[in-house]
């Protein structure tokens, strides 16, 4: 495509000397930018990826991705629950309870969100057992509770302290209606890795939840665990037709919509803002190269009367905003890669070395930065990048190709 004499003046042009200096810094911020450019968005996108399947996954890990429930207490829950069980494609069933509370302990009150599920389904959940850090899952029967690391720490909680849980529910007593209230043990401290649910989530064995909030032999709803998520719809119809109208169904895109909405917004407007600096790194390919031309006007003239063709031209001026561009978009993806597969390690340092805190558990709700490479992206970046490089090498080379030699030499 290219003849080893293009291939030559290209290369020799890409070189920096005494008397191009001014052409050879704008190429040289052309590079970076497009460099800083596609790092920047594989990291911002590999991060983007990350929070959204991390949170899903812990979202789903710990609720189910399909919630069935009435408008009160669901009553003779056990045959509805193995109607929806045998639905094919739902992996299990889970019967729950889950009401607000208010929490006092060492004189301290503080508002908690109280999930009442049997031990087994405590078992089955493998980000809760597999999340516990103090105290022993095989206590959590009677009136042992579970609660979060934010909680324990907030409140100076540790295994084997009392604690007193008040329902907004009030009951009849001779001298009025009073909440009502009981005092629980903590025998488990979790740690799910999020901050909305280490914070004011605790966790009740079902028989305790139903003695506490007065609904005896009854749930507040059941949780659905399905084996492909991407499949909800033909399962959510499947579960509802299992149901036969006895309760209403919900699944986890309606609980979540809001949120993973806005995570989508805000992942396009990054990929668009960032997009532009790869933009703007293209146009200082097209102000270096119409310099370079007009720079080297009488050396393309005496090209031009020796016999090199303006296709010869073209190509040369082409194959050096490319090779620019080129340059930058390896050493780019390349950056980018190594910076997204490190990204926890060089967050940690950073913090280290600032003194100051980057990744605030309670802000962004995951204990840890997350980065999943999506190799189609990298893809997609890389050949944006690129094609960007080359269509800015377009109008500088059809210049040089247009340039006629007698008039360049005429006016030097």
């Amino acid at each position: 495509m290219f003849t080893p004499f293009e291939r030559m003046m290209a290369f020799r042009y890409l070189r920096s000397r005494k008397a191009e200096g001014f052409v050879s810094v704008i190429a040289g911020f052309s590079f970076l930018g497009i460099l800083l450019g596609v790092a920047t968005l594989i990291i911002v996108m590999s991060v983007m990826n990350g929070f959204r399947q991390e949170l899903i996954g812990r979202i789903l890990g710990l609720n189910g991705h399909i919630g069935v429930y009435t408008s009160g207490p669901l009553t003779d829950f056990e045959p509805l629950a193995q109607r929806v069980a045998g639905v094919p494609g739902v992996t299990g069933v889970i019967p729950q309870i889950e009401s607000q509370v208010l929490m006092n302990v060492h004189n301290v009150a503080s508002g908690a969100l109280v999930r009442g599920i049997s031990k087994e389904d405590f078992l089955s959940k493998p980000i809760l057992s597999e999340s516990v850090v103090e105290g022993s899952v095989e206590s959590f029967e009677g009136t042992t509770i579970a609660v979060g690391t934010a909680m324990a720490e907030r409140l100076q909680i540790i295994p084997g302290d009392e604690v007193v849980l008040i329902s907004p529910k009030a009951k009849t007593t001779p001298f009025g209606s009073m909440p009502t209230q009981r005092r629980y043990t903590v025998g488990l401290i979790f740690d799910v890795g999020m901050y909305e649910y280490d914070n004011g989530f605790i966790f009740m064995p079902l028989e305790a939840a139903q003695t506490f909030f007065r609904i005896p032999d009854a749930v507040t709803e059941l949780e659905v665990f399905i084996d492909d998520p991407t499949r909800i719809d033909h399962l959510r119809k499947a579960v509802e037709m299992a149901v036969q109208g006895y309760a209403k169904i919900y699944d986890w895109r309606d609980s979540n919509k809001s949120f993973f909405n806005a995570l989508q917004v805000e992942r396009n407007v990054m990929f668009l803002i960032l997009t532009l600096i790869i933009l703007v790194a293209a146009f200082n390919i097209i102000s270096s190269m119409i310099m370079l031309v007009k720079d080297k006007g009488r050396d393309i003239a005496i090209m031009r009367t020796m016999g090199a063709t303006s296709s010869s031209m073209l190509k040369i001026f082409m194959l050096t905003g490319a090779s620019i561009g080129f340059m930058g978009t390896f050493f780019g993806a390349v950056g980018g890669i190594l910076f997204a597969k490190n990204i926890e390690p060089i967050r940690q340092w950073l913090e280290s070395l600032t003194g100051t805190e980057l990744f605030a558990d309670e802000i962004y709700f995951l204990s840890q930065l997350p980065a999943v490479i999506d190799w189609h992206e990298v893809i997609a970046v890389i050949v944006m990048a690129f094609s960007l490089s080359i269509l800015a090498t377009f109008y500088p080379a059809w210049r040089a190709a247009r340039l006629d030699p007698v008039e360049a030499l005429r006016y030097e």
